[in-house]
């Protein structure tokens, strides 16, 4: 039965704490699953919707970009996406009479929880200039507002023109193109905080910034290492994957500072033997400190290359370039020095060792955990050193796999969704729609919300997403967002950034993926790409959640109309009418999308995007070759007396979206507000389990960042290193503080301190 959602804010104040579980999914996931989706969409509903999820003529789901094999299951989802499904598909509503009772200051106080509860946004909103609470207005009008604050800004580059993971390939095409037609490359989007690392370490070492392996690889491969990724929580139905693995004879190393439930043992639910008893997955756990897997990548390397005919010296010769400044490095590698980084053991490095020799067919797996630090690209960089030594790139069960979190994070790039495009790119689409593209690079994230502090951009402009919520230094997030003189998103649902707003503010409601979407041609479909290159499409099947809404492809069109006028001669008016002619334009701009139409219509599954690597050992880089890379060792230094600090999800969250108050796998319930630290590190702090604290960062240049309030909780992580969880502790992550290279906030890395809390 559908429930009404929450009045007030559930109390947080005494989280329930039980020891951390062992293995993931099972019928507590089945259990937990259903009871979510009636709740929010009834039983009817859920079966319906559910049945949808994933499959061929389905749609593909909300939540991560992880791939399908070619013969789905019935249930071809996992417990967080069935949650990300139900939070679209509820029958909860946001209408104009729930702004009119709750004024902005109200929404300001409410936590990104109950915001999210309330249900799906039926009309355009607008948040009028001295206003305090959100007024109905007409696409109109909003459009109209749109069109006068941008033609009066004194240059394009003062608005900016963020993308989330979320949004279509045929919606994020067009959203560049109006950008870039109206003169920006300010295209920020969400993989500036993910995994950005990963595709300029990618990018200069072989050519192509995506992973290079299919679920067949995986499946293939003699060693699957999985470094800093909890997959039983943010990518599910990778344990599948790793199941399959396992029986084909694969070992599995997992590298993480906290022991994560789903990589000890996997209860699969699409199996009676697998909810019972369930397959262990790990052949070896390396507990390793925050921040030291660039340490234990380079010592791996070096004893690769000490061992007689370990290296692949043909691969090497015929198809690398830099090995000889590699190995001067590698040799450099000292034991100690990485003991001290790692946390490891000098066995238990010797033990990966004899796993790596052993394995023909290596597959090294990462998300967040090796992304968001300063030293993230050389680290990912040394991964790659790492595979290219035994010729691991290129191999049928063997490359590289940076595991994407958002459903079309990876589309949205292929489509032009970057603030610094490539020539080749703006050529082809400066040629097509005979246009002609900025040059210059626009802002990222990091750089888009300094352009706001600064009052270098004035308009603020949202494909989806949760851009307060999701950002670093909360404090200058919100009030460089503040100084804005206009802020425009356009939603499912409510969340934080709603709330804070510039001088005016558009909430502009769109359709979700499980939403038909019919335009004047009939029914159309869009189009995602997944975390292994395979584009595909997706089908909404239920009705709107309210005649008002617009589909982002339309709401690109209109706005575009609006601010460019008749002076443009892209026919806005024909994309939004039929989805077929904006992939059409897609396949003469985009490589690797020739006759994309006809190839949807013969294959039901989708395509798969070439590779050079992956498919013929071709390395589009600068030398032409793949690039072994020689950066000196780095990891964080913890001044005496502190913890390094790193911000994850819950169990019961997808990004900043915030399901429930549980995290399941680690035993916390009723609760988001804990610091979970080894006991003896607190025992030296002078904080016992169930004490509260403050956590307070230190960035370099003297200044503080406090987040108070946190229930302190002995947990097993790695010694000197502490977890909470975002969007709670992004606060403490300094705006500076980023990736060197790729400039993602380092969330993964932060010196706090603990304060006794005055509230205890």
């Amino acid at each position: 039965m559908v429930s009404k959602p929450p009045v007030g804010d559930p109390v947080q104040d005494a989280p329930q704490v039980t020891p951390p579980q062992h293995a993931a999914a099972g019928l507590p996931a089945i259990g937990h699953t259903l009871r979510i989706a009636q709740e929010q969409m009834g039983l009817r509903r859920t079966a319906r919707t559910l049945l949808k999820v994933n499959q061929k003529g389905g749609f593909d789901c909300p939540g991560c970009a992880w791939p399908e094999e070619d013969k789905r299951h019935v249930a071809e989802f996992c417990e967080n996406g069935a949650k990300a499904v139900a939070e679209e598909a509820t029958l909860r509503r946001v209408t104009p009479e729930f702004f009119a009772a709750h004024p902005l200051a109200d929404l300001t106080t409410r936590s990104g929880y109950w915001l999210g509860q309330q249900g799906r946004i039926t009309e355009p909103m607008l948040l009028p200039e001295g206003g305090d609470r959100y007024e109905p207005v007409s696409w109109e009008r909003a459009f109209a507002i749109i069109a006068e604050e941008l033609r009066a800004l004194a240059s394009p580059d003062e608005a900016l023109f963020y993308t989330s993971g979320r949004t279509s390939n045929e919606a994020a095409f067009l959203f560049q193109l109006f950008a870039r037609e109206f003169g920006t490359n300010n295209l920020p989007d969400c993989s500036n905080m993910c995994h950005e690392s990963s595709g300029s370490a990618l990018t200069e070492t072989i050519g192509i910034g995506k992973g290079s392996v299919s679920l067949e690889d995986l499946h293939r491969a003699d060693l699957i290492i999985v470094a800093g990724q909890n997959p039983g929580t943010n990518h599910p139905r990778m344990l599948s994957a790793l199941e399959k693995a396992k029986a084909g004879g694969a070992r599995i190393i997992s590298v993480n500072p906290l022991p994560e439930a789903g990589l000890e043992r996997f209860k699969n639910p699409q199996t009676p033997q697998g909810m019972l008893k369930g397959a262990a997955l790990n052949d070896l756990f390396l507990q390793i400190r925050i921040g030291g897997d660039q340490a234990l990548f380079r010592l791996l390397n070096k004893l690769v290359l000490e061992t007689a005919g370990a290296v692949d010296e043909e691969f090497v010769r015929e198809h690398t370039h830099g090995y000889e400044e590699f190995v001067a490095a590698a040799k450099e590698a000292d034991w100690d020095e990485t003991l001290a980084a790692t946390g490891l053991d000098r066995a238990e490095i010797e033990r990966v060792l004899e796993m790596v020799l052993a394995s023909e067919r290596t597959v090294v797996c990462w998300a967040m955990g090796l992304t968001q630090h300063k030293h993230s690209v050389p680290t990912i960089r040394e991964v790659v050193n790492f595979l290219l030594l035994r010729g691991n790139i290129g191999r049928p069960g063997a490359g590289v796999c940076p595991v994407r979190g958002h459903s079309n994070v990876q589309g949205d790039r292929t489509m032009g969704i970057f603030e610094r495009p490539a020539a080749a790119f703006l050529d082809a689409l400066d040629k097509e729609f005979g246009i002609v593209s900025p040059r210059h690079h626009g802002f990222d994230v990091v750089r888009s919300i300094q352009a706001l502090r600064d009052g270098e951009a004035k308009v603020f402009f949202a494909m989806g997403g949760n851009f307060v919520g999701a950002t670093p230094d909360t404090e200058v997030t919100e009030a460089a967002m503040r100084r804005a003189r206009l802020t425009v998103h356009v939603s499912t649902k409510l969340n934080r950034s709603h709330a804070v707003t510039g001088t005016r503010a558009l909430i502009l409601p769109t359709l979700g993926r499980t939403d038909k979407d019919v335009q004047a041609s009939g029914k159309q479909f869009v189009t995602v790409e997944d975390s292994m290159s395979l584009v595909h499409a997706s089908r909404g099947n239920l009705p709107p959640a309210s005649p008002h809404l617009l589909s982002e492809p339309a709401i690109v069109a209109r706005m575009a109309r609006a601010v460019l006028g008749h002076g443009s001669a892209t026919p806005w008016e024909e994309f939004e009418a039929d989805y077929a002619t904006i992939r059409d334009r897609i396949a003469r701009v985009v490589p690797g999308f020739e006759d994309f139409n006809a190839r949807l219509a013969a294959n039901a599954g989708g395509f798969r995007l070439p590779h050079g690597p992956r498919d013929e050992r071709r390395f589009p880089t600068k030398t032409g070759k793949a690039n072994f890379t020689a950066a000196p060792v780095e990891y964080p230094r913890v001044p005496e007396g502190r913890l390094l600090l790193q911000t994850l999800r819950s169990h019961d969250q997808y990004n900043t979206t915030i399901y429930g108050l549980d995290d399941r796998y680690r035993g916390i319930k009723g609760g988001r507000r804990v610091v979970l630290v080894h006991p003896e590190d607190a025992a030296a702090l002078g904080f016992a389990d169930g004490a509260y604290a403050d956590l307070v960062s230190e960035w370099t240049d003297g200044s503080e960042r406090r987040a108070p309030g946190f229930r302190v909780v002995h947990y097993p992580t790695s010694r000197g290193c502490a977890a909470a969880y975002y969007p709670e502790t992004n606060v403490l992550v300094p705006l500076e503080s980023t990736a060197d290279v790729s400039n993602t906030p380092a969330s993964k890395s932060v010196i706090v301190r603990l304060e006794e809390s005055a509230s205890a």
